[in-house]
């Protein structure tokens, strides 16, 4: 379980393909305080370490399945790709964001990016059936951060990132056309298990 505070940037730094899709990450501080078996979320997706290296250029190396890969932007990332990294709360961690699951609903794409002050207003297309549960004044994790949603449409949906967010997450680097990982409010998406199964 995360809170959509992300914790420190990494990046991609090699990729291996075959059916699970191997992904080295690069980043210093992290890695000194991770084991094999740890859960880590990397741009919101909930990974499990599976080895580490602490000596010159430090990283970690996790591995996203083909369910994975099907629900997410995994296969978007390539070398250099930066990654918004977050290790799972302890208990009595302040939950400073809202709850976050590290399970990927679905992938939108960026379709705007635009100044509002010193804040940038994002608007994302998402045709994917997770649209009807995203609210507005609602929460969302957007590559593993926690936001507000602002407006909503039958296809898209907007969020403001403040100048903080910006600078400490991957959203520095994003562009129109980007894809992105969605994960749903967890009430909603038991909402939508409910209408779902017609109970």
């Amino acid at each position: 379980m995360f809170s959509g505070l992300v914790t420190h940037l990494g990046s991609v730094g090699a990729i291996e393909k075959h059916t699970e899709v191997t992904l080295r990450i690069h980043q210093e501080e992290i890695v000194e305080t991770l084991n094999i078996g740890n859960s880590i979320s990397c741009n919101g997706i909930c990974l499990t370490v599976i080895r580490t290296h602490t000596t010159a250029s430090p990283w970690f190396e996790v591995q996203a399945s083909q369910e994975t890969q099907n629900k997410s932007n995994v296969n978007h990332w390539h070398v250099g790709t930066l990654i918004n990294l977050e290790r799972p709360l302890r208990v009595g961690d302040e939950l400073g964001g809202h709850i976050v699951l590290g399970h990927v609903d679905g992938v939108a794409e960026i379709t705007r990016i635009e100044p509002v002050g010193h804040s940038q207003r994002y608007e994302f297309t998402n045709s994917s059936p997770i649209q009807p549960f995203i609210a507005p004044k609602g929460s969302v994790a957007i590559n593993g951060v926690s936001l507000t949603v602002n407006d909503v449409s039958p296809q898209h949906f907007s969020v403001n990132l403040i100048p903080h967010t910006l600078q400490v997450t991957a959203f520095s680097n994003a562009q129109v056309g980007d894809r992105v990982n969605i994960e749903i409010d967890p009430i909603a998406r038991y909402v939508k298990q409910i209408l779902q199964s017609g109970a």
